[in-house]
């Protein structure tokens, strides 16, 4: 079964998930380039497909940058899915821009889009309000990705950030790239202020072929949900991370 046939496919199955359910998805998709050097965003959206998210936060995102087709890639990504899509900019790139972005089935009721300090190339941070069936208040859903290069930018991008949820009173769920594993002071930030890190036993999730590292993350304050499953997806082509996802199921009110 080729790609597009998977994407119709999936597509059906995304109509079909289950009520009182929040199912997210964060993947680091290196601007749709697999470990084979070809850009295919097909291929990027079936892999997503399989969790049948509700959300989605992406990492590494160009719009209209030469080097990927000059391709609007959560546009792109978003009427693959039958998703609304939302981009926020973190540097102009290659003719185009370069950041993160939020795919949602949602009805999407605000953004914010968070300038984080410092680092080898600024980075930012995608936040989308979110009215989720079930729940009387809104849910904010916010795409990351902090730098790579030293724990102590990573650990002023954590902080800037959190500043900026201060303000936010209702449930928040973080997700994407942190670039730090779980014994580094962002991540140990994180813990500290009362954030709560998904447990995935330690799964490692880059790089996909031989994953060495454990980077990518969920992380909620406030989700009174019931978390019902966690973890990563074996993804060793589409991208140079394993995607990560979360499923929580919420009382019908």
């Amino acid at each position: 079964m080729n790609w597009i046939v998977n994407i119709l496919v999936s597509a059906v199955l995304l109509q079909g998930a289950p009520g009182g359910e929040l199912r997210v998805v964060s993947y680091n998709i290196k601007h749709g380039q697999g470990m084979d050097g070809k850009i295919d965003l097909e291929r990027v959206a079936a892999v997503i497909a399989r969790k049948k998210p509700d959300l989605v936060a992406l990492q590494e995102v160009d719009k209209n940058c030469r080097r990927s087709g000059n391709q609007d890639i959560a546009a792109e990504l978003g009427k693959l899915l039958g998703m609304a899509h939302r981009f926020g900019k973190s540097i102009d790139h290659d003719g185009g821009e370069y950041g993160v972005a939020v795919l949602s089935k949602l009805p999407i009721t605000g953004m914010t889009h968070y300038i984080l300090p410092g680092g080898d190339e600024r980075r930012t941070a995608l936040e989308v309000q979110v009215t989720v069936k079930g729940v009387e208040e809104p849910v904010s859903f916010v795409s990351v990705h902090n730098d790579w290069s030293t724990e102590e930018v990573r650990v002023g991008q954590v902080a800037a950030l959190l500043e900026g949820l201060k303000k936010v009173k209702h449930p928040v769920i973080l997700a994407g790239d942190f670039n730090a594993e779980l014994e580094g002071g962002s991540m140990k930030l994180l813990a500290k202020e009362g954030w709560k890190i998904l447990d995935k036993k330690g799964v490692k999730t880059a790089p996909s072929d031989k994953p060495k590292v454990e980077i990518d993350f969920i992380v909620t304050r406030g989700m009174e949900a019931k978390l019902l499953e966690h973890g990563a997806m074996e993804e060793r082509i589409v991208s140079d991370h394993w995607p990560i996802f979360a499923i929580w199921e919420f009382e019908e009110k």
